[in-house]
Order: structure tokens, then sequence, then C-alpha cells
């Protein structure tokens, strides 16, 4: 499983992956999923709010996408023993995975922000890279939780407090090497094809956190059906 460059796109084949799930024990691979569409989301790791809202949205419409033949799985940038702890007690009908190391989400070009050294003469390129002044600059309000809004890493903590949501020492260990990682959404048709495919923020971090809506998905499985 080697690492994608540029996000795939609706027509590229899905790249296989073998991962430990936090709903149970053991694994689930793309052969186990094969026959069968599937939605699947990459996610950053517990440590944000909003990656947990968007797990609760897909939570809400895993009946209705179920319901149409489609799996509903979830990757998160989270060690399996601190993901298992935290599903035990907030069950859910998606299918959850585990790959603290990324390497799923770079195998289907799911960007990493890298930031430039202060005084670089290279020229930032969103979403692979940013100065530290563009992140800074950023605003968001994507829940619409706030009454305006914060820049992204403020917005976490707040959440994150209102949330009772306390880092452990493995969500931090994983802000601290993956805080960047953006988020993609990828539809997989049953011969294992790419149907459809949202990047979080690709027009600038002020995009950051705004992922596909209920409304979206279900939209894009209905595609899939026709």
């Amino acid at each position: 499983m080697g690492d994608q460059k540029r996000p795939l796109q609706p027509g590229n084949t899905a790249p296989a992956f073998e991962l430990a799930t936090a709903n149970f024990d053991g694994t689930v691979s793309l052969a186990d999923l094969s026959g069968r569409p599937f939605l699947i989301g990459f996610f950053r790791g517990l440590h944000c709010p909003f990656c947990r809202r968007q797990l609760e949205q897909l939570a809400g419409i895993e009946p209705t996408l179920n319901a149409a033949g489609v799996k509903t799985v979830a990757v998160i940038n989270t060690p399996v023993e601190r993901a298992r702890l935290y599903f035990r007690h907030r069950p859910t009908p998606v299918t959850l995975l585990c790959d603290p190391d990324c390497h799923t989400h770079r195998a289907y070009g799911v960007p990493h922000a890298e930031f430039l050294p202060d005084g670089s003469s290279e020229q930032p390129e969103w979403p692979y890279s940013a100065t530290m002044a563009q992140f800074q600059a950023a605003r968001i309000n994507p829940t619409g939780e706030f009454p305006e809004p914060l820049q992204p890493m403020e917005a976490n903590t707040v959440l994150n407090a209102r949330d009772r949501f306390a880092l452990d020492e493995a969500d931090q260990a994983i802000f601290a090497k993956h805080a960047t990682q953006l988020v993609g959404h990828f539809l997989v048709d049953q011969n294992g094809t790419i149907a459809w495919a949202q990047i979080e923020a690709l027009d600038g971090p002020s995009s950051l956190c705004i992922f596909p809506t209920a409304a979206e998905i279900i939209a894009a499985v209905g595609d899939l059906a026709r």
C-alpha cells in the first residue's frame, strides 16, 4: 500500500487495506468489503471534535445507507486500544477501523498539510503546505456552535472542553504527529471502483472541518444506485 500524491478520484480503483477494528476484535480488509458498495471516511484522531461529530452523523444515516446496500466504514487516526475504550461507552453501527500511522489516508491520497519553515522562499501549496501565518489567520465555524468563527485550534479546544473530552497520552501523541491530517470521504462501488469523493478544505484552511452533509452522502448513494 503506497502513498498516493493526489486524492483518488471517481474511476480510480480503491487501494487494498487491512486494519484493526475498534468495534470488535479482529480486522477488516478491502477484500472483506468486496462485492458490496461502501462509504469510507478517513478521519483525524479522537482529539478532533469535528471528526467525532461527523462520526455521529454517519451513525445517524447508517440505517439509510444499509437499506440501500451500502456499508458504512470510518478509519480513525487513533491506536486501537484507545479507540476501543472510547467506543465501548459510545457504541456505533459504523464499522470503525484504526490507522494510527495514516497509511490508508495516504494510500487514498488524503492530504496532510506541512508547515513551511519561517523565512522559507518556497511558495505554500495548500492543502500540502502552508505558512503558519496562513493557518493562524483561518477562522472556522462549520457546525454553527460558536457565536463567531474561531481559529481552528481554538475551536478544537473549546469543543473538547464543552464535550468534556480530555486528551490522554495516546491522543496527545497522535495530535503531535498528525494534527494537520485532512479528512476524506469516498464511495466505492461493488466492483471496488471509487464512484464519489470529497476532500476537506481543498480551497483553504478557512474551510477546515466542513464535511459532506447527510443529504450530500445520501444523494451520492442514490446516484450510485442509478
